[in-house]
């Protein structure tokens, strides 16, 4: 790019160039751990049951900020496909804990790989400066983005 037009930069560019790299990661990310047989959702409450062993139905809906409905889903999905376990709690019979499987652990393992990979290929050519200084950049755009969220619920909070 010449100089004028670094100079002249609109915020909506900036902010195209953000969304599309967002959709493009998704995309990519999709189509690799696609090889896994876990759809991206599924593949999202795995990592979550693999980092949170015996956790309750209740306790992922929550730590996720998903619906109920969902996960429950979700759930069912997995545990069919023997990727986890759901057991009755023996202390409260209204609670189910769920683990996850082998089967379930190797796929962790397989996007772990996937994630290493495609995040060391997006920052190829980035010094530890340049990815630091695009960090505090992000951090800095996402606490604007909270603030006005935190303006919208109170908006709605005084209605």
């Amino acid at each position: 790019m010449d100089n004028d037009c670094m100079n002249n930069i609109e915020d909506r560019k900036i902010i195209y160039q953000l969304i599309n790299f967002a959709i493009k990661h998704k995309k990519i990310m999709q189509n690799y751990l696609d090889e896994t047989g876990v759809y991206q959702a599924q593949h999202r409450l795995l990592m979550e049951i693999f980092h949170n062993q015996n956790a309750s139905q209740n306790h992922i809906v929550k730590s996720m900020d998903v619906s109920a409905a969902t996960i429950a889903v979700s759930l069912k999905k997995l545990e069919k496909g023997g990727y986890i376990k759901k057991e009755m709690d023996e202390v409260d019979n209204r609670l189910n804990k769920i683990t996850i499987t082998e089967k379930g652990k190797k796929v962790v393992e397989q996007s772990k790989q996937i994630f290493d990979s495609v995040d060391g290929r997006v920052f190829e050519g980035f010094t530890e400066e340049e990815k630091l200084t695009l960090f505090l950049l992000l951090q800095k755009l996402n606490d604007n983005l909270n603030s006005m969220e935190d303006e919208l619920k109170s908006k709605k909070e005084r209605k």
